[in-house]
């Protein structure tokens, strides 16, 4: 069992930026990043895979959003840059074993969640 848990959630005014972690207690292969909006379903946001030489991105983030990884502490990190309004949701980290990264059901473990909201 991996626990994750994720911070760097808050308020920031439209075009500012933001940087979520989140730190495993075990390690895995696959790391990834969801939003949710109210009223909406959980969507992929970025990606991560092994070492990180494999990393994607949803087409709304390219370009403003990074992922990374320090595999020597178990944590994974987003760069939010240029935050829009519609970027307000909150932010599930996610785990898992398989080298698919795309959907909920490809992960194993995931975060508690963190808010994130972005004003016009």
């Amino acid at each position: 069992q991996v626990q994750l848990v994720e911070s760097g959630g808050g308020l920031v005014q439209a075009g500012g930026s933001l940087r979520l972690s989140c730190a495993a207690s075990g390690r895995t292969f696959t790391r990834g990043w969801f939003l949710q909006a109210p009223g909406k379903e959980r969507e992929f946001v970025a990606a991560i895979i092994g070492s990180g030489g494999r990393i994607y991105y949803a087409d709304s983030v390219k370009g403003r959003f990074t992922i990374s990884r320090d595999n020597a502490k178990n944590t994974v990190y987003m760069q939010m840059n240029s935050l829009k309004p519609d970027d307000t949701a909150v932010y599930y980290c996610a785990a898992g074993s398989s080298s698919f990264y795309y959907t909920s059901v490809d992960y194993d473990y995931w975060g508690q969640g963190t808010q994130v909201t972005v004003s016009s």
